[in-house]
């Protein structure tokens, strides 16, 4: 049935969100407006597209609520110099984490190196900085399999995180891959849900399976349930985010 709130406060809350602002259609006032709600309920992190870094930074600074962005989104095939590039310029720019989307298609051929050449190429340039990393599985486009071998290479490169999906696959985060990958990495490697954690009671499913961290839209209806149940309110059984996206 998921975690009791009982024991749990608002932060060990807000504090497992990275609020998604991806959508490509987002257009400016709502990146702003999305970056000021993460502050208001003091979330972990925003997750915006590389061109709203910058603005993001901004409006963030001050608060406790981390700048984070993409790299090789949303299908992982840019080149390892791409990618590094990327990172480059989002950590100049103000971001602190980096989710990345691995080489789908390597990982699929057996290119094994590859694929962990590409993340460590990234985490290097994150850790020099002082930033963490995040790798993208895609999980609804691998066997269990790969997602195994997926947690492995992740780990043997040095990230920080594994994460189940981008938000823009035909599937997102399921609990029999969270399992899995909460399985097959190390403790210090912590495991992101992305992709349909729309509501409180989700968020408490996940984080009875290891998950730290999710993506979420739907980040206001979720802490404004969990402040109604704490008064004695009854659950709220649906959520409204600003889309499917993450």
């Amino acid at each position: 049935m998921g975690l009791s709130i009982e024991n749990l406060t608002e932060r060990d809350i807000a504090k497992t969100i990275d609020h998604s602002l991806l959508r490509p259609e987002l257009d400016d006032a709502f990146v702003e407006a999305g970056c000021r709600l993460a502050a208001k309920y003091d979330v972990a992190s925003v997750c915006v597209r590389p061109a709203d870094v910058r603005r993001a930074k901004a409006i963030l600074a001050g608060t406790d609520v981390a700048v984070g962005t993409t790299i090789g989104f949303p299908h992982g095939n840019h080149t390892t110099e791409i990618k590094v590039h990327e990172a480059e310029r989002a950590l100049a720019d103000g971001a602190t984490e980096l989710d990345m989307v691995l080489q789908v298609g390597a990982l699929k051929s057996g290119r094994d190196a590859d694929v962990e050449a590409d993340i460590r190429a990234v985490v290097d340039v994150a850790h020099a900085a002082g930033a963490i990393v995040k790798v993208i599985f895609e999980n609804a486009y691998l066997t269990d399999g790969e997602k195994v071998r997926a947690c492995h290479l992740a780990e043997a490169a040095g990230a920080d995180f594994v994460k189940t999906s981008t938000g823009f696959a035909p599937s997102g985060a399921t609990h029999d891959d969270l399992r899995l990958m909460r399985a097959n990495t190390s403790p210090h490697v912590e495991v992101k849900a992305a992709g349909g954690v729309r509501t409180l009671d989700a968020l408490l499913d996940v984080m009875e399976i290891g998950v730290t961290r999710i993506g979420a839209t739907a980040t206001e209806a979720i802490i404004l349930d969990f402040r109604a149940r704490k008064a004695g309110a009854a659950p709220v059984t649906t959520a409204t985010g600003e889309g499917s996206g993450y």
